[in-house]
């Protein structure tokens, strides 16, 4: 990579949070830029395929069987757990499927970063992104169809395309190349995390344009729905550490993490690419801004103590 080239990649990774701040700001302040939603299953395709090539296979063989399999029991909770938030809060059809689109999908990409950072076990959180990807198939359409199904327009068929394009598809092509090319695709391995990151500021730029007019509004729904974040995200961090309390500080770290960030623009971007009412995406919009905040937060209280 050439130096200018690193020095790009490093501005996006280290001020993720203010990339993504500012594309909120741009599409709440240029709502045409809603027009580009048709692309947002390819970006988020590019999105999960070049943080997927940094996976290797010695990642998922050091990890402890037990400790995936309680992050994975948890992780299949979120979705309920978005649910009864946005009932908790009286939240309309559309934003409490977007709530349970956000405890469904995937870990956030970024969450084996914020794990190595905070000191915990990265190939734990790495293999746990993998295997609820793969999940996701089975988890986004169930949860959508048994919580929240009846009260908004829902194609299952349509839905499971979309994660087998942009989520499952790239994953697995990503995995196997890494598998099969080690030396060739791992001398790159500094540059994916930032195209990944690219794809994540492209995107929420998008679905935040297509809500312009409810952030605009602000109100009684946008402070909801900011609640909602705030309380999902806390309950995904409590899920995971709590549920891991018998295990390793790193492999607590691990579930922290796994649980308590979801992606956000997974998300955001499957609610689109899926033709669910574009409002069902404010709530992957807000979470982001929240545990791109709260992440950052933890990893400095994690690292002092």
């Amino acid at each position: 990579m050439s130096p200018a080239l690193a020095r790009a990649a490093d501005a996006v990774d280290d001020y993720l949070l203010v990339w993504v701040l500012c594309s909120v700001a741009v599409g709440v302040l240029v709502p045409d830029i809603a027009a580009l939603t048709p692309l947002a299953t390819p970006i988020l395709a590019v999105m999960i395929g070049s943080i997927s090539l940094t996976l290797s296979p010695a990642a998922f063989r050091a990890v402890r069987p037990r400790a995936l399999a309680t992050i994975l029991v948890v992780q299949t909770g979120m979705p309920l757990a978005g649910y009864l938030v946005a009932r908790a809060l009286g939240l309309g059809p559309a934003l409490t499927v977007g709530f349970v689109v956000l405890g469904a999908v995937t870990p956030e990409l970024v969450a084996p970063v914020m794990t190595e950072l905070g000191g915990g076990d990265t190939a734990l959180t790495t293999t746990a992104l993998v295997v609820v990807g793969v999940g996701t198939l089975a988890l986004v359409p169930l949860s959508v169809r048994v919580l929240a199904g009846e009260s908004v327009a829902f194609e299952t068929a349509r839905v499971v395309e979309q994660l087998l394009l942009a989520v499952v598809g790239p994953m697995v092509v990503a995995v196997a190349a890494r598998a099969r090319f080690p030396a060739r695709v791992g001398q790159y391995d500094e540059f994916y995390p930032s195209v990944s990151a690219l794809m994540v500021i492209l995107v929420i730029g998008i679905v935040t344009a297509a809500n312009a007019e409810v952030l605009r509004a602000g109100g009684s729904t946008l402070a909801l729905v900011a609640a909602g974040a705030v309380a999902l995200n806390a309950v995904g961090y409590a899920g995971g550490w709590l549920a891991s309390r018998s295990f390793s500080r790193e492999e607590r770290i691990a579930a922290l993490f796994s649980v308590g960030m979801r992606d956000f623009a997974v998300a955001a971007a499957l609610v689109v690419g899926a033709g669910l009412p574009s409002l069902a995406a404010l709530p992957a919009v807000v979470f982001g801004v929240v545990e791109m905040s709260s992440s950052a937060g933890l990893v400095k209280l994690l690292s002092r103590s």
